[in-house]
């Protein structure tokens, strides 16, 4: 920890950025604009108490779910540090229904932005962790052109870089561009986010679990028997496991992260003829898949890893199940066992 004291976010980036004599700069361009956003929410999210900006906004966004006016902020925030970057040829975001294009006065860059702007934000009035998510792909369709949709609908496993910045107690911004994780915690009093969290690795097994029991009997038979398996005690398989459950996604799969254990949201069978999933692939699953992933933990969704899973559309929803390797594993097998999700 000693040596990586001082290490700014951004010197952080030109050295990665040298690691490549053949980068251009955009990639790092890209993420020093997040790195600013991510500063900018901050600001927002600590003030919401005194400048009226906590609350409902009184309307509904794509998903059907009652928009928070700090998600329209930092929404707004994230749009306006990118637009004019010349690094994207467009975004998604998991507050818009459509792709949202480059203004025509700016340039088209090569990579594309998709990010949820304030993961959690209906837990904002009660002063519990939210963060932003967020995933970059090189595009797909001819450079200097205006961007497509199909240059963000690819799949995780092609992610350049992915990332989501926590704000909590301190802000924290963990990202990977597929060769391992680092995090970086704002120091408030130089305004700088610093190297706290170099080379981050998730426990091979932890003792805790993370999941909604309120929706225990729509989970399918594997699902059941395996949160069965993780709460009954047993000295020697090291259960029962601890639940630990905020009910803000970046801040459970953080915790996750940081100290072992396994993240779950299952498929919900409450209509058997119309099973349905809460996470959205493009702004939550597939970008925190990565960061655990590349953190030496494994995500599926019941069949196959998240960042092999191709999206159809910008708001595809899928369950998650993301932790440590053996957890992941053990859950495979009841799966398998059990022959459903």
């Amino acid at each position: 920890m000693n040596s990586s004291r001082g290490i700014t976010i951004e010197r952080h980036f030109i050295d990665q950025q040298e690691l490549h004599p053949e980068a251009s700069g955009e990639l790092t361009r890209l993420l020093h604009q997040l790195a600013f956003a991510a500063k900018m929410i901050t600001k927002e999210v600590r003030s919401a108490g005194l400048s009226d900006i906590l609350g409902e906004a009184g309307h509904m966004n794509v998903q059907g779910e009652v928009v928070q006016k700090l998600d329209e902020i930092s929404n707004d925030v994230i749009y306006r540090s990118m637009d004019h970057a010349g690094v994207l040829c467009c975004m998604a975001s998991e507050e818009r229904d459509e792709m949202i294009a480059i203004p025509k006065e700016f340039r088209c860059g090569k990579y594309t932005l998709a990010f949820d702007p304030l993961d959690g934000s209906s837990n904002i009035d009660a002063n519990v962790n939210v963060g932003t998510i967020f995933s970059i792909h090189k595009r797909v369709t001819p450079e200097g052109t205006p961007g497509q949709v199909e240059d963000l609908l690819q799949p995780g496993r092609k992610q350049v870089v992915a990332g989501y910045i926590v704000y909590g107690s301190s802000t924290m911004m963990v990202y990977t561009t597929g060769h391992g994780v680092n995090g970086f915690t704002l120091d408030p009093t130089i305004g700088e986010f610093l190297l706290s969290h170099p080379n981050m690795k998730i426990p091979p097994r932890g003792k805790y679990f993370s999941v909604n029991m309120g929706n225990r009997h729509f989970w399918s038979e594997g699902v059941r028997r395996y949160v069965d398996h993780l709460t009954t005690p047993n000295k020697e398989l090291g259960t029962p496991y601890s639940l630990r459950y905020i009910g803000s996604m970046i801040a459970d799969v953080h915790r996750t992260l940081l100290y072992g254990g396994i993240f779950m949201y299952p498929m919900d069978y409450k209509d058997p003829q119309n099973p349905k999933s809460k996470l959205r692939l493009l702004y939550e699953a597939a970008p925190m898949s990565m960061v655990v992933e590349q953190a030496g933990g494994l995500s599926t969704n019941g069949r196959m890893s998240i960042l092999d899973v191709q999206p159809k559309g910008l708001h595809d929803r899928v369950p998650l199940f993301v932790g440590s390797k053996e957890e992941i594993t053990d859950l495979n097998h009841f799966i398998e066992k059990y022959n459903v999700i």
